[in-house]
């Protein structure tokens, strides 16, 4: 007798700690929406990324998963190949299942890109990057090729990088556009913020925030507070899902 049940076709976020996780939702409700009731949408929570290689035995008709934080560089020595530009940024937020192997591309850099230019004026030529992990190197690259110039600021002092405590008022002013890349302020720790001298801000900056949960993080807040310009994680999320889900289909 022929067998008529569709194939299950499953797709899934790898990270640490990701209950709370937006793509889980985003996707199912998409994917309701289209009704496409042989696709499912599932969080992978690793403790540790080698946990990966289990998924890859043990669940089968993957198409493809995003990837999250911690994970978005250590993912790389799983995959076949890398797509040019996931290549160029060295981080990678989805994966593509294929004949051929695990292909890793990078749709933040996309998402990102996407949700920030609206924002920018001619005075945004500089900016900060706070935090140094997989997120921050999407954002570093498209905002340089923007042309605008970036420095990033992490807790331990190494070559071409600021420190928290290296900012002072002269490089707040001169920075006007700074992002946040660190899980600093996301829910339930919505009063931590990354430390900087934010009574230097003003009008002219520029905060955006890649954290979605909550709305207005403690970051944004504070830069408001200052007459700043303020932008969360939502649209870029939603943005580099969509890309996602492009290149699983293409």
């Amino acid at each position: 007798m022929e067998n008529t049940e569709k194939q299950q076709h499953k797709y899934g976020l790898i990270g640490k700690d990701i209950a709370y996780s937006f793509s889980r939702n985003y996707f199912t409700n998409k994917f309701k929406d289209l009704g496409l009731t042989d696709c499912e949408y599932v969080n992978f929570d690793y403790q540790n990324i080698d946990e990966f290689k289990t998924t890859l035995d043990s669940t089968p008709n993957i198409k493809g998963c995003n990837v999250t934080i911690p994970y978005k560089e250590s993912i790389i020595s799983f995959l076949t190949s890398l797509d040019a530009k996931a290549k160029a940024i060295g981080a990678v937020n989805t994966i593509k299942f294929t004949a051929n192997g695990l292909v890793g591309y990078n749709t933040d850099a996309y998402g990102f890109k996407k949700s920030i230019e609206p924002h920018l004026k001619k005075h945004h030529t500089k900016a900060l990057i706070l935090g140094t992990g997989g997120a921050s190197k999407a954002v570093k690259y498209v905002l340089e090729e923007l042309g605008i110039t970036c420095t990033y600021v992490s807790r331990k002092a190494k070559g071409n990088q600021f420190t928290y405590t290296e900012l002072d008022k002269n490089i707040i002013e001169e920075h006007t556009v700074i992002v946040n890349c660190t899980p600093l302020g996301t829910h339930p720790n919505i009063t931590d913020k990354a430390t900087i001298p934010y009574e230097y801000l003003g009008k002219e900056h520029l905060l955006f925030d890649l954290i979605y949960n909550p709305n207005k993080t403690a970051f944004l807040s504070a830069g408001e507070a200052q007459g700043a310009t303020i932008s969360n994680g939502q649209h870029m999320l939603e943005h580099q899902a969509e890309e996602s889900w492009r290149i699983w289909n293409s």
